[in-house]
Parts: C-alpha cells; sequence; structure tokens
C-alpha cells in the first residue's frame, strides 16, 4: 500500500510560556499585548511559575473557543500538538487558582485595546453615503445559579417563581457591517437597557449613524447621543404625539425630540411570501434632516441593518455557548468570563472582515461565522501560525477557509419570532405554530400623517 509522510514545523513560546498560544489569532493577540496589559495592570507574575500569567490569559481565551470543555481539556488542546516539549501538568484546582489570581483586569485591558469598527472606509456594506453604519441592543447571558452570584445577579421573574438561572445584561455597540465590537458594557439586569447605554456614548464620534429600536427612543437619551457628533436614526412608538414643522416632498417631515430637531418618517411596509402576506406601520427619526442627500426610502431600507447586532447575538450565544450557562462561579470570574468572550468574538470577527477585505466588492456578511469559528478551533489545537512568518500572508488559514465557503448575497426571508426551543417535550395547547422561513419581497409606502 502507497503511503506517505507530513512533516510539520510549529513555533511556540519558549519554555513554560509555550502552553500559551491561540493557534492563529494569537497573530491578532500577540504575546508583547498580553504582556503589556499585565504590566500595565500590575497583575504580571512576580516569579516565573508553572502557569505563568501570559498563559493563563491564553487560556481564559482558548476557553471560550471550546466551551464544552472544563478548563482541564482546554489545557490539553493547548498541549496537543507541542509534542514532547516540557509541559506542566496542572489539576483543575490549580487552573481555578491561577485564574483567580489574574482576576478580570487584564481581560478588560485587552478588549479596550482591540475594540473598534474594522472597516476600512468605501468597505462594501460598512458604510451609507459616507457614515459608518453601526447599532446599539442588549441581550442576557445566563450564569450559574449559587448564592455567591445571587448577592448581584437576579433571577427573571416570571409566574412560576422566574428563570432557573440569575441572568446578566449585556449592552453592545456594533458596526454592522463587519459585526465588530465598538463598546460594551454589562452588569445585573436590575438596570435596564437605556441605563446601561450612556456608558457607551464617548465610543460614539463624528462620522456615524446609530441605529437603535424603540427601547432607546427616550428624548434625554437621543439629545446625548446626538452631543456626540454621531447621527441617529431610530424607531419611534406610533402613539408618540410628534408635532410637524415642515414637510419634506419624501414624504418626510420637520419635528422635535424634546429640544432635538429631527426629521420623521413614517411608512407601510408588507412583506409578501406564499403563506400570505403581512403589514407593518412604522415611524423612524432620524438627526439627518437633509431630505435631498439623506432620501428616505433609503433611511427606511437602512434601518434593517440593525438587525446585524442580533444576528451577532445569535453567533455569540448559540454558535460559542451553545446556549450553554457562563462557567465562572463567582460575580469576579464572570467579568473575566465575559470579557474574555467578546475579545475572543471580536478577534474572529476582525480575521473575517480582513479576510473579505482582501476581495474587492465582497460584503462582509457573506463570511460564515461558523466556519472561521472551527478553522480557529483546528489552528489552536495544532498549535499552528501562532508567529507570523516572514512571508506576509494577509489572509491566514482561517481566511482562506472563509473565502472558501462564501455564503450567497442575502436573500430577502421572513420567519416568525418565537422561541426555536421547545420548553417541554409535550405538544402545546393551541394551534401548531408555522416555523417555516419563507422568501419574501417588500414593498414600502411612506405615509403622510394628518396635521395633529
Amino acid at each position: 500500500m502507497d503511503t506517505q509522510s507530513v512533516t510539520r514545523t510549529i513555533t511556540v513560546a519558549h519554555g513554560r510560556f509555550a502552553p500559551g498560544h491561540l493557534g492563529e489569532l494569537t497573530q491578532h493577540l500577540p504575546f508583547e499585548m498580553v504582556d503589556e496589559a499585565l504590566t500595565v495592570t500590575r497583575t504580571m507574575q512576580s516569579r516565573l511559575r508553572d502557569l505563568p500569567s501570559r498563559v493563563v490569559v491564553y487560556l481564559l481565551l482558548a476557553a471560550c473557543l471550546f466551551p464544552e470543555v472544563g478548563y482541564l481539556g482546554v489545557w490539553h488542546k493547548l498541549t496537543s500538538a507541542l509534542g514532547d516539549l516540557p509541559i506542566a501538568a496542572p489539576t483543575a484546582s490549580a487552573l481555578s487558582q491561577a485564574r483567580r489570581r489574574l482576576g478580570p483586569a487584564p481581560l478588560r485591558w485587552l478588549f479596550d485595546i482591540l475594540r473598534g469598527p474594522v472597516a476600512a472606509p468605501g468597505q462594501r456594506g460598512t458604510w451609507w453615503r459616507g457614515l459608518l453604519v453601526c447599532a446599539i441592543d442588549g441581550t442576557t447571558l445566563t450564569v450559574p445559579d449559587n448564592p455567591k452570584m445571587l448577592t448581584r445577579f437576579t433571577k427573571q421573574r416570571g409566574n412560576h417563581g422566574g428563570t432557573g438561572y440569575p441572568q446578566i445584561r449585556l449592552v453592545a455597540l456594533l458596526a454592522c457591517g463587519t459585526r465588530t465590537v465598538i463598546d460594551a458594557v454589562f452588569g445585573p439586569t436590575t438596570t435596564g437597557e437605556t441605563g446601561y447605554a450612556p456608558h457607551l456614548l464617548p465610543s460614539l464620534r463624528t462620522g456615524m449613524i446609530l441605529l437603535a429600536d424603540r427601547n432607546f427612543s427616550g428624548k434625554d437619551l437621543i439629545g446625548d447621543i446626538a452631543a456626540t457628533g454621531a447621527d441617529v436614526l431610530v424607531r419611534l412608538k406610533i402613539g408618540r404625539v410628534m408635532p410637524i414643522l415642515a414637510r419634506y416632498p419624501d414624504g418626510s417631515y420637520l419635528s422635535m425630540l424634546g429640544a432635538l430637531r429631527v426629521r420623521v418618517i413614517e411608512c407601510q411596509i408588507t412583506s409578501a411570501t406564499t403563506a400570505g402576506h403581512r403589514t407593518g406601520v412604522y415611524r423612524l427619526a432620524t438627526t439627518l434632516t437633509d431630505h435631498h442627500h439623506y432620501p428616505a426610502g433609503e433611511l427606511i431600507r437602512l434601518y434593517h441593518e440593525r438587525w446585524e447586532i442580533e444576528t451577532a447575538y445569535l453567533e455569540l450565544k448559540s454558535s460559542i455557548l451553545g446556549g450553554r450557562v457562563l462557567r465562572a462561579r463567582t460575580p469576579t470570574g464572570i467579568e473575566q468570563e465575559i470579557y474574555a468572550l467578546i475579545v475572543v468574538y471580536h478577534l474572529l470577527r476582525t480575521a473575517m472582515a480582513e479576510a473579505t477585505r482582501t476581495r474587492p466588492g465582497t460584503d462582509p456578511d457573506r463570511a460564515s461565522f461558523n466556519i472561521a469559528w472551527q478553522a480557529a478551533r483546528d489552528q489552536l489545537i495544532q498549535a499552528a501560525n501562532i508567529i507570523a512568518s516572514t512571508t506576509i500572508d494577509l489572509v491566514g488559514t482561517i481566511g482562506r477557509h472563509v473565502l472558501a465557503g462564501l455564503l450567497p448575497s442575502r436573500r430577502l426571508r421572513v420567519s416568525p419570532r418565537i422561541v426555536k426551543r421547545a420548553i417541554s417535550k409535550y405538544q402545546a395547547r393551541g394551534p401548531v405554530i408555522d416555523r417555516t422561513s419563507y422568501k419574501a419581497t417588500v414593498s414600502i409606502d411612506i405615509l403622510a400623517p394628518a396635521d395633529p
């Protein structure tokens, strides 16, 4: 039988630092950056241990790529390709103590350094009429149910005593095109999304347009957002009384949101499928008052991009976590874990954005997150491409997998917004719910409201 041999050469850090890597993603988060984070936050080890602080940082990040195994299992994946190198064999208890010594500070520092839109000027799907398209929204993550957690986090109230686990609220500011994280804040669910939103305003600037749903439409919050120089496109409740100061030819009108002058667009959107059609009435307000340069019809279509942040949360909670409860057992550990989680998500999205950028005209949303995630996991297990070679590779192995499996251009589909996972193995009472996604066509009619 014909056979052949494959010989691989890998380059890792020296000595006890060898297990500290993230596979090819290490090129986006090099050793020097992690060491700087440890130095600035004063968490560098005072003496060289079997588990140096740098290695522990990479262990925490690698755990976000492998949420289905414990930290000891993650350690085995980090070291599986290191062959006969003299590698420490820590116990689960030793790994726990090392994570506790490190704390959340270096992960928070790394997030602050890495976060940003990662969008090249003019890159398709990321800009609209010279403005970087961003979105803000919140979600919840589930944490373990124990007395320590309940001192800070609460369970959601319900008819039967609330959810089984405490929850934490995460509110993020994302670049819609690349789905990269511009900023994020999290804490107990006793504070609502609008309570956390002001913490994200320092990351807004002139040249951005922020898309937000009705929950963020308070006049004070919108005024504070506009004061940063960023523009806003926010949905308003239909019953809200809005004065009509002037009407424009495209059907929009000038109004006031508190002390802020805004342009309001009211429209009726109908989506038609083979199963029927559905019509809804929407009201949008924007600080873009020039109806010549920013037509009402384009603004209505732009608002649909807000759903990119919902897709990002799906990738975070379903693709990565798989619906799992976060693994840390203390509030401090949860802070450490969430910063690690959003750092890893941002690194994956950065690799995907840079890969699609090498093919001009390719919309970043055609890149498959699952392909990038699985490729990154494979590269970590193989300890491959940790350190960049002398030959510049702009795409990398992860990028090549992404480009080889580009998704088709997005087709317009509709799907019922319902719980996908059954809460009971028994048939629920009532009519059977149609969970099919249908191809759809959409028609938009701009409405001209009567003077109040």
